[in-house]
């Protein structure tokens, strides 16, 4: 029988006079590996550092199993006390064996021992403080957004590192991919409780939707019920009896039970995306590019053609040259050889990683308003912003709060607010998944997929772009720093596919001597080529696929309905029916483009 090693019993917290985290118990066994996910502001980040003892509960008890150690990574380690990457992880540890291990972690991210802690990138920072952990492999490692400010192939690599070490863990992320690759059991903190699934992160969502749905059905089942002790109460009452006279204090108890429900039911941000005038069908043409910083390429030779209505991502490990290439294909940057051309008519909107744009002193009313007055356009009608915010999940009385006061979540929703109330035909995305929570995720990728014109997105979500992008553009060799980009058809998970496929291609051999090879015809010498059929179907996919994203997001929103289920249980039935379909539908269509894409650039360099 596996005992816990650590365990929360009935813990209560209460932050800002909010109950951030009501009776709340939970144990972790050996090797348990288990993701916490939540709302943010749902408590998480206090969960984790009440379990490793950072800070106490208002009541309730943690006990570790003696005598099992704990390691905690929060979201910005403090480096304050250091000097070098050795002051902060040797921990007064003198053996060889523990130099030797760290010195090979370092060298995967070329660092050394010596290195200033002053001279790291977050990113590397964050490396460091992991490793420290991986290091002293304790029994059970606490991990609060680990995946923060890191690059795929980094997150990949710790993935790796995480599955192959025997401690239990118990971690927050954003990240959905990493969530499904490491977990095997689910927590979900809500509303200051919490729910336990022995499953991994994978079946999440439709766990999450049938709790919902139950939740739905008790407060339908208490509505009606006091609709009928208000007929009661309007015409019942008799006599002023105790019988009476407790039915009244149990009606009271229900109208009190409808009131915490009702305003404990989730939102979803209600805004809606028009597209303005269409751009023309070429967006963006760059011939034979080059940009170079000191002795490294950016981009080397680089050509590409992007048309009206395509969905781009672009990924690599920091350093590739991601936002410099997004600037160049953009216009905001000039390259150094070869030319940009940009389509006619386009509107560009831009989501910057920095967030260069949004000023902390602003009010959240000013920020969307541009400080004139309470109203703003929104797709050219105008809207007071209380009632705009309110789309965005924002509560009324915080249009006056400060964006310094707001979470990372909060800023980016306000972002988005005021990006979508402009007209525009081609978005542009910097990391825009940072700080989102998974509701804020949900409605960026509704807003991409229901978009008719071009997006262009950085980003290290893998399971974001896999979501929301049909082709992706990735640095080929990036440790050369050549500045080659190879555009793959699909998401993340489709260029890795290919990419591995490339890679399992035997080596051709050395071609023979002239003389030994034998004269071809001119019918020998016939390049291949698609069949008619197979261009056709080339060309009519892409918008199928489109016509069919659209059909979804329309239904999706449809399910969505909490309260379809009670009102009309074979509408729901028939919804999911329809829904069940056409992600059969889709996947066949996006499958047949992705051979078909396949084949082509096959063809191309069979040709030459």
């Amino acid at each position: 029988m596996n005992l816990p090693i650590l365990r929360l019993d009935h813990i209560n917290a209460t932050i800002g006079g909010i109950n951030l985290l009501q009776d709340i118990s939970l144990s972790v066994k050996p090797r348990e590996r288990i993701c916490l996910v939540g709302c943010n502001g749902s408590g998480k980040s206090t969960l984790l550092k009440i379990a490793a003892g950072i800070i106490e509960p208002q009541s309730g008890t943690v006990f570790l199993n003696s005598p099992h150690t704990l390691g905690y990574l929060e979201q910005n380690p403090d480096f304050s006390h250091f000097s070098t990457i050795s002051d902060f992880i040797n921990c007064n540890k003198d053996s060889t064996e523990f130099s030797y291990s760290l010195n090979s972690f370092l060298k995967k991210f070329n660092l050394t021992e010596k290195d200033k802690i002053s001279h790291l990138s977050v990113g590397q920072a964050r490396c460091v403080a992991l490793i420290k952990m991986l290091i002293l492999r304790p029994d059970i490692l606490i991990l609060d957004e680990p995946t923060n400010h890191l690059d795929s192939r980094t997150i990949h690599w710790m993935e790796q590192e995480l599955l192959n070490i025997n401690s239990s863990l118990i971690f927050v992320s954003h990240d959905r991919f990493f969530l499904k690759t490491l977990s095997t059991a689910t927590i979900w903190l809500d509303r200051g409780c919490l729910h336990h699934l022995n499953k991994g992160f994978s079946f999440f969502e439709p766990w999450k939707k049938s709790i919902l749905q139950q939740e739905q059905a008790h407060y339908h089942n208490l509505k009606k019920k006091n609709e009928a002790e208000e007929e009661w109460l309007r015409y019942g009452v008799t006599a002023r009896r105790k019988r009476n006279v407790r039915r009244v204090k149990e009606l009271q108890d229900i109208r009190t039970q409808l009131q915490e429900q009702k305003s404990s039911f989730h939102g979803t941000i209600q805004a809606h995306l028009q597209s303005t005038q269409s751009s023309g069908k070429l967006v963006i043409e760059a011939d034979k590019i080059t940009k170079k910083y000191n002795d490294n390429f950016i981009v080397k030779n680089f050509s590409l053609r992007i048309h009206c209505g395509e969905r781009i991502g672009i990924v690599g490990p920091n350093g590739a040259g991601k936002t410099t290439l997004l600037k160049l294909l953009t216009g905001k940057i000039q390259p150094d050889s070869g030319s940009i051309t940009l389509g006619t008519n386009l509107k560009i909107a831009i989501i910057d990683q920095k967030r260069e744009d949004i000023n902390p002193n602003e009010s959240l009313s000013s920020y969307l308003t541009g400080g004139y007055g309470d109203s703003l356009l929104v797709q050219g009608e105008s809207r007071h912003v209380v009632g705009y915010i309110k789309d965005f999940l924002f509560h009324p009385d915080q249009a006056h709060s400060l964006i310094k006061d707001l979470s990372g979540g909060e800023k980016m929703r306000a972002i988005l607010a005021r990006v979508l109330a402009q007209p525009f035909n081609f978005l542009v995305m910097d990391e825009p998944t940072n700080d989102l929570d998974f509701e804020t995720l949900d409605f960026l990728e509704q807003t991409i997929t229901r978009f008719q014109g071009t997006i262009l997105i950085v980003s290290h979500d893998r399971d974001f772009l896999d979501r929301t992008v049909n082709s992706t553009l990735s640095m080929q060799n990036v440790d050369n720093h050549n500045g080659c980009w190879i555009k793959y058809a699909g998401g993340y998970s489709d260029m890795l596919l290919q990419q591995k496929q490339n890679n399992n291609i035997p080596q051709k051999k050395n071609p023979p001597t002239e003389s030994a090879i034998p004269s071809t015809t001119k019918k020998d010498k016939k390049k291949k080529s698609l069949s008619y059929g197979q261009k056709l179907l080339l060309e009519k996919l892409p918008q199928e696929i489109k016509k069919i994203h659209l059909k979804i997001t329309e239904k999706e929103q449809q399910f969505n309905d909490q309260n379809l289920f009670l009102k009309d249980a074979k509408k729901f039935s028939k919804l999911s029916h329809e829904l069940k379909n056409l992600y059969h539908e889709i996947k066949e269509k996006e499958e047949k483009w992705l051979e078909l894409e396949m084949l082509q650039e096959e063809v191309k360099d069979n040709n030459g």
